[in-house]
């Protein structure tokens, strides 16, 4: 009898044990099934400014192998040619006109920053982080914010965690016009330096972005690193001066290149390479007037400040270990605004009861073989004007002012614009992505297709002139 007792306890006592282990397994399950998610985001980089997409005169190796061990997308644009715009986009999956911000935000300064100077991202949209804090993620947003600098606007009131970066554009500074405010780096809501060294700011965001992996290297996280350059003035650390053919501008680059690097090896040494989405591309293209202190959009017509694609294509890479095949490329058109429902979908998240412009790109991610773009259509705003739509390989672009570079600036001076028109024009994006032969003469029915599209996103997002129907309001301070 006793005999039999002890076995009795024995037994569940070794099943108490392997509920116990099992539950523990399952919890370690649940929260390997939680992928970390890092977007590496840069300010004016161009199309061409990574070694995979043609940079000659710099090197990028830890981009190259982060493309070789991943996947390309050779037909990834931002929702903006500018800075606030494209960052709203990222963030909220939709139209920064949709969302009420499709200028850029400034300090309080000069006479024409002042309304500029009030608004933000309105808390009430759903970012990125939002989504994520509602499955227990860990947030940070580190580098440059630029989407309000009051303090209902900033990372904070926006799903993040932790804050560490500039609020607007590094030139937004009294170097530049002396009616701006010290240039401001903040931590969580306070301002903890004013007008920071500059050539230590892509060291100091790497640092804080390695610290936030580190500390969070058992919990789902999501970072957001932002990086102010290579937005004019351009710095770089002394470690990384004069080490490209290209000058400052590419030893700027290198630094960038160095900082994903030094991400990727924490992943590594963390051993969270494969359960981490890494995300690389830029909010814009080239600011090219800067002449020798910026990049190239090459092969691509235009640069920042234009609806060409110059202005809106950009570099991206998206890694994630054993999960996107590696070396490959997608050639399909996807944008910024993907990632907020395609996040979503990873992580069986709720999007919000409104409308967001973005689609679930999984399919363009992970599975190899012919896949094709979600967008029937996508438009081309500068601020609240339409200048052009796109569906399939045709883009056409509305009659338009446009400015080009006629004299490039050298060391850190702005050159000269040239301005000049263009006319209704559709171009075959497959057989002409510099947009140099216009060939809407030969193709009316594929003009009036596109023009039922313009049709319906000035009824949708509004025009110069025309208020949209599905506007939402930005925050006002």
């Amino acid at each position: 009898m006793l005999e039999s007792r002890r076995k009795f306890l024995k037994d569940a006592a070794l099943g108490l044990s392997l509920l116990a282990l099992g539950g523990l397994t399952a919890c370690r399950k649940k929260l390997s099934e939680k992928p970390n998610f890092i977007i590496v985001f840069t300010d004016d980089q161009g199309y061409a400014d990574v070694g995979a997409f043609g940079s000659r005169d710099f090197k990028t190796p830890n981009l190259d192998r982060m493309a070789n061990e991943g996947r390309i997308f050779t037909d990834f644009h931002v929702a903006s040619p500018v800075c606030s715009p494209s960052r709203a986009a990222l963030l909220t999956g939709c139209y920064p006109q949709r969302v009420g911000l499709p200028y850029v935000l400034f300090p309080e300064g000069p006479e024409w920053t002042k309304e500029l100077s009030k608004i933000g991202l309105n808390p009430e949209e759903l970012t990125i982080a939002d989504l994520l804090k509602e499955k227990d993620y860990a947030t940070a947003c580190i580098g440059k914010w630029h989407l309000g600098h009051h303090q209902e606007f900033l990372p904070r009131n926006h799903g993040f965690d932790q804050y560490f970066g500039l609020p607007y554009s590094n030139d937004m500074r009294p170097e530049e016009n002396p009616e701006y405010p010290p240039l401001p780096l903040i931590e969580g809501t306070q301002v903890i330096e004013e007008n920071p060294d500059q050539s230590k700011l892509t060291e100091r965001y790497t640092r804080r972005a390695l610290d936030f992996i580190n500390h969070n290297r058992d919990n789902p996280f999501f970072l957001y690193l932002a990086h102010s350059m290579p937005h004019v003035p351009i710095y770089c650390s002394e470690e990384f001066r004069g080490k490209s053919k290209q000058g400052k501008y590419g030893d700027v680059i290198m630094e960038i290149d160095w900082s994903v690097g030094q991400v990727m090896k924490s992943l590594q040494e963390n051993k969270l390479l494969e359960n981490t989405f890494v995300i690389f591309t830029s909010d814009n293209g080239p600011w090219t007037v800067f002449g020798n202190h910026a990049g190239s959009a090459a092969p691509l017509r235009g640069c920042k400040q234009t609806t060409f694609e110059g202005g809106q294509r950009v570099p991206c890479i998206m890694y994630w270990k054993d999960k996107i095949p590696a070396g490959t490329v997608c050639d399909k058109f996807a944008t910024t605004m993907d990632l907020l429902p395609t996040i979503a979908k990873l992580t069986n998240s709720e999007l919000p009861d409104r409308k967001i412009d973005g689609y679930n790109i999984k399919n363009l991610i992970f599975k190899q073989g012919s896949q094709k773009t979600p967008y029937e259509a996508f438009y081309y705003y500068d601020g609240v004007r339409l200048k052009a739509v796109r569906s399939g390989k045709w883009k056409l672009h509305l009659p338009h002012q446009y400015k080009g570079v006629k004299k490039p600036g050298m060391d850190g001076e702005k050159g000269e614009y040239f301005y000049d028109k263009i006319e209704l024009s559709l171009f075959d994006l497959e057989k002409d992505i510099a947009e140099s032969t216009n060939v809407a003469d030969q193709n009316p029915a594929v003009v009036e297709r596109l023009l039922k599209y313009v049709d319906k996103a000035r009824d949708e997002l509004g025009d110069k002139g025309i208020e949209g129907r599905e506007v939402r309001a930005c925050g006002n301070h």
